[in-house]
């Protein structure tokens, strides 16, 4: 039995519920400079290109949980340029400026951080190629230094990039999710979702990934430890995966059922939830990047 996701697997869309569809559409829209791709009553999907990176479903039933509850704690967008991320960086910073909480050189990337109108987390990033990012022990270095948002725009930022900012592409690098202990996240993501550990916060943070990337999904217990099960909240709806084929899809099927993990499986998407009712969406590559929210 494979017990490892694909090395071309990669993440989906990061579906939110809202409370007021009108104004986070607005923040994704008009200052992260995503691309409405398609729009019902009650869901808008927003991404660049053909490729879906965020999901805004309409929820005004559900309220607000607890910071120290889990969930999420960021959906990371991934840039192609550093020229696309300062158009980014300089559209928010300039519609929502009390929306910006931070920046940081991780060393394999260089990352800004926000949060949108309802509380989401939300990661604003750039890669640096690969081979200059550096392993030791098969453990990803990744630290978080001093980054000047106002030198990196001042460097990186084009006239061209401030009246249009929808430049290149965009998609969703990484997820970090706030869980309530980094044994029981490492068990349920790497032994049975089949993720390989890139690097670890001994006790409190888990990153990990599918081949070699420095990581596709993170989980803290900074805001969270202890936290049990969520319950139907605003924030957090769903988290979609990529992977290359229906053999992969039948592979990690045949793996969660073998650990015990409840499936929900419509032919084309392998849905089950993670030990805190975080519900994951597993799909093929030829499933993803159409624009539509599959139900």
């Amino acid at each position: 039995m494979t017990e490892l996701l694909a090395p071309d697997t990669a993440m989906g869309a990061v579906t939110l519920s809202v409370a007021n569809l009108d104004a986070l559409t607005a923040y994704y829209r008009d200052a992260v400079a995503l691309t409405v791709l398609s729009e019902s009553s009650d869901t808008v999907v927003l991404g660049r290109g053909t490729t879906p990176v965020v999901i805004l479903k309409h929820s005004p039933a559900l309220t607000h949980a607890s910071p120290r509850d889990a969930g999420l704690f960021h959906t990371a967008i991934l840039f192609d340029t550093e020229e696309a991320l300062a158009a980014s960086v300089y559209s928010v910073a300039t519609r929502y400026p009390k929306t910006f909480t931070g920046s940081a050189d991780h060393l394999v990337s260089k990352a800004f951080y926000f949060t949108d109108p309802e509380g989401n987390g939300v990661e604003l990033y750039w890669d640096r190629d690969r081979t200059q990012w550096s392993w030791t022990h098969g453990a990803v270095e990744m630290a978080t230094l001093f980054l000047d948002p106002n030198g990196f725009l001042q460097e990186n930022l084009t006239e061209a990039a401030v009246e249009q900012p929808v430049i290149g592409g965009a998609r969703i690098g990484h997820v970090h999710l706030q869980v309530g202990d980094i044994a029981t996240a490492r068990e349920f993501y790497v032994n049975r979702l089949g993720f390989e550990a890139t690097t670890e916060i001994p006790g409190s943070a888990v990153f990990v990934s599918a081949g070699g990337y420095h990581h596709h999904m993170a989980m803290n217990t900074w805001n969270s430890s202890g936290a049990g099960p969520r319950l139907p909240a605003l924030g957090l709806a769903q988290v979609d995966i990529a992977v290359p084929s229906a053999d992969d899809l039948g592979a990690l099927g045949e793996r969660m059922t073998h650990h015990g993990i409840q499936l929900r499986h419509d032919g084309q998407t392998l849905s089950f939830d993670d030990p805190w009712a975080n519900t994951i969406h597993v799909r093929t590559t030829a499933n993803q990047g159409n624009g539509r929210r599959e139900k």
